[in-house]
């Protein structure tokens, strides 16, 4: 309901079991159209899956003929529908109610398969070992994963919800099923590792891919499940007479991030690099950047101020130094192509001024 509220198509109104019938009325008779997305998944007894999926849609689909309209009707059924189960028969009953009414009444249904979806708000514990990992992890609790290897399918709910809006922007064309993806083919021994290092990155500074695809899915799904206390983290700082320096982030196959700072007067850097490269950004202060040619001798100094946001390249072979020409403290960030590996540092040492 928070997706659909964002669109602005017009009032969202929410039907629960805590609905009274008078209420219910109301809505269904107002509605343009309904996103169905109750059911029963975990029962205490298996008969309310009956009830709960087949018999509630039913009882939907009534409701719906009773109003003389065609109004269409998203399901969010399930991928069990086709198996042979009490979840997977009451699923696929209601399917066939609202076809049934699609068919009696004109009006469209469309339906969607969802697997094992995922992502912020699910319930741990539950039906999804993601939201299981994700909690555990993230308060660090051990977590149980009886077969690494074991096949698992894995649908993001932001992809899921896409889905629902498209059909909602662009109408339902025809009564059946539909498709939402991507599908996300992995192991549950792969998602547990997973989730497993983005709590570790958390202390070592160090992050993967996090920026498509699963891995970003479920980074997104492991942040949302931070207990509040633990919404930031401390970083190591280095401090010696020049001021300090800290990582911030690194990555495998991104750089790393960090930032320094230096007292009025003092210079620091004084190396060159033969493939390394970085960007220095002054967030406070001014500063002096100066280069030196390592073949050739050529000289270079450029000048800047936090108060005009610049980006200054570090390029191979050419020694540079920053010097802080202010009078406070200059606070620089810092980014490395490569994150830095002390036993191939391409860092040597050496003035601008030799």
């Amino acid at each position: 309901m928070v997706r659909l509220r964002e669109s602005g198509r017009g009032a969202v109104r929410g039907i629960t079991r805590s609905t009274s019938a008078a209420d219910r009325d109301e809505r269904l008779a107002a509605a343009d159209v309904v996103v169905h997305l109750a059911g029963v998944n975990r029962p205490t007894d298996s008969s309310e899956f009956d009830t709960g999926n087949a018999g509630s849609t039913a009882a939907l689909c009534a409701d719906l003929r009773r109003l003389r309209r065609q109004i269409p009707v998203i399901y969010s059924s399930s991928v069990q529908a086709d198996q042979d189960n009490p979840y997977g028969r009451s699923k696929r009953a209601a399917e066939q109610h609202l076809m049934a009414y699609a068919a009696e009444t004109g009006a469209h249904v469309a339906y969607f398969r969802f697997c094992n979806v995922f992502g912020k708000w699910a319930r741990p514990d539950y039906n999804s070992a993601v939201a299981t990992f994700c909690h555990n992890v993230s308060r660090g609790l051990p977590i149980t994963v009886h077969d690494a290897s074991a096949p698992l399918w894995l649908l993001y709910i932001d992809d899921a919800v896409a889905a629902i809006e498209r059909l909602l922007s662009e109408g339902i064309p025809h009564s059946g099923e539909y498709a939402a993806g991507p599908i996300y083919e992995t192991t549950v021994g792969a998602v547990a590792e997973s989730i497993q290092a983005f709590s570790s990155g958390r202390k070592n500074g160090t992050f993967g891919n996090v920026g498509s695809g699963l891995a970003r899915a479920l980074y997104a799904t492991y942040v949302s499940y931070l207990p509040a206390d633990a919404f930031s983290y401390p970083i190591q700082q280095h401090e010696d007479a020049r001021g300090v320096f800290a990582e911030f982030l690194r990555t495998p196959n991104a750089g790393q991030i960090s930032y320094f700072t230096a007292h009025p007067g003092i210079t620091r850097g004084g190396h060159y690099h033969h493939t390394k490269t970085e960007k220095f950004l002054v967030v406070q202060g001014r500063a002096r950047f100066g280069f030196r040619h390592v073949v050739t001798g050529e000289r270079r100094f450029l000048e800047v101020t936090s108060a005009a946001p610049t980006v200054v390249d570090t390029v191979p072979g050419w020694v540079h130094d920053i010097t802080n020409i202010g009078g406070e403290q200059l606070i620089v960030l810092l980014w490395a192509n490569e994150a830095f590996d002390p036993t191939h540092p391409d860092t040597i040492a050496m003035g601008v001024a030799e």
